[in-house]
C-alpha cells in the first residue's frame, strides 16, 4: 500500500466502503497465575472488547481498504492479579507492512511493554478520548496504535508518521499524573515517554528517514533490483551510525533492531562477499548486542 494515494483514494474513491486503518489480533495469556474458570472468562471478554475497541476505532483521516489495513498483533501475559478487576503484566505489540510485489511481510516495530498495570471488569467497553486519560488500559491501547500508525506512515513517507507520534506524545503527557508506571521520563530511559519523546527528538531525525528508504527504497525494490535495494539498506544502517555516534546504545535504535536483526541477516547472508563485509563492519559496531547472530552474515563467504 502507497500512503501518497490515500490522498487521491479518498476524493476519488467514491462507492468504495473505507475500513478502519487496523486489524489487529490479541491474545492473552497468564502462565504464572493460577486461573480460575471466571478469571479465564474475563480474559476472554478482554480479547474480544480490545479488539472491537482497536478494530472498530478510525485512528487517522485517511480511507484503507481492507486489505490495506495495518496488521498488528498484541500479547497480553498477565503476571499479577491484584483484585478481581486489577491485573499487572507486560504486553507485546507488534506490527507487520507487506513489500511491495511480494507477499513478504516486514515487521516494522516489536516491543514489550513490561509496565503495563490495568483494571477491566467483565462486560465494560473500552472508552478512550484523546483530550484526557480515562483509564491505563485504552490509554496503553491507543498509544500503541497510534505508535505504530506512525512508524507504518513513515515506511510509505519521509516523517509521515509524525501526526500520529504527536496523538501518541499527547496520550503520554495526559497520563503524567497517574500512578501506573511507564508514562513518566524518571522512570528509567526504556519506557512509552522515551520511546515516543526520541521518535519526534531531532537528533533521532536519521532514524526516521531510516524507516522510510529501508522500506521504500530498499526491501520494495529488491524483488526488481536486487542490488539497488541492498545498497539501499546498507545507507541506512550508515544513517543508524550517526545516531550511533553520539548516543550509543539509544532506546529507539536498540529497539529497530531487535525487530530487524532476522531480517537483515537473511538480507546480507545473501549479499556479495563485499557488501557482507561493509554490512557485518557496520551492524557489530552499532548493534554489538546481536553479535552472534550478525556472525551468520559471514558464514557461507
Amino acid at each position: 500500500m502507497q500512503k501518497w494515494v490515500l490522498v487521491v483514494l479518498t476524493v476519488w474513491g467514491f462507492g468504495t466502503a473505507p475500513a478502519q486503518e487496523i486489524n489487529c489480533k490479541v491474545d492473552i495469556i497468564s502462565p504464572s497465575l493460577q486461573t480460575s474458570a471466571a478469571d479465564k472468562q474475563v480474559f476472554e471478554e478482554l480479547k474480544s472488547a480490545l479488539r472491537e475497541f482497536i478494530n472498530n476505532t478510525r485512528w487517522g483521516t485517511d480511507n484503507f481498504k481492507i486489505e490495506e489495513r495495518i496488521e498488528m498483533n498484541i500479547l497480553i501475559n498477565v503476571s499479577e492479579q491484584v483484585n478481581s478487576d486489577e491485573f499487572g503484566g507486560s504486553i507485546q505489540v507488534t506490527s507487520t507492512r507487506t513489500i511491495h510485489n511480494t507477499n513478504y511481510k516486514s515487521t516494522v516495530f516489536n516491543w514489550i511493554d513490561n509496565d503495563f498495570k490495568f483494571k477491566y471488569q467483565r462486560g465494560a467497553a473500552i472508552q478512550f478520548s484523546i483530550d484526557r486519560h480515562r483509564d491505563n488500559l485504552s490509554s496503553v491501547i491507543a498509544y500503541y496504535c497510534y505508535m505504530i500508525m506512525g512508524y507504518d506512515y513513515d515506511t510509505y513517507s519521509l516523517e509521515g508518521g509524525t501526526k500520529y507520534f504527536l496523538k501518541a506524545q499527547q496520550i503520554c503527557t495526559n497520563a503524567q499524573g497517574v500512578a501506573e508506571p511507564g508514562w513518566r521520563a524518571a522512570e528509567g530511559q526504556r519506557n512509552r515517554y522515551w520511546l515516543v519523546e526520541n521518535a519526534l527528538q531531532q537528533l533521532f531525525q536519521p532514524l526516521r528517514e531510516v524507516f522510510y528508504k529501508y522500506h521504500r527504497e530498499g526491501f520494495d525494490i529488491l524483488y526488481g533490483d536486487l542490488t539497488k535495494g541492498t545498497h539501499a539498506v546498507i545507507t541506512c544502517l550508515e544513517l543508524i551510525q550517526k545516531i550511533h555516534k553520539s548516543r550509543p546504545g539509544s532506546f529507539n535504535v536498540q529497539v529497530f533492531f531487535s525487530t530487524k536483526v532476522d531480517e537483515l541477516v537473511n538480507l546480507f547472508g545473501g549479499a556479495t562477499p563485499d557488501l557482507k563485509t561493509k554490512a557485518f563492519t557496520l551492524l557489530k559496531q552499532i548493534d554489538p548486542a546481536n553479535l552472534n547472530k550478525y556472525n551468520k552474515i559471514n558464514a557461507n563467504k
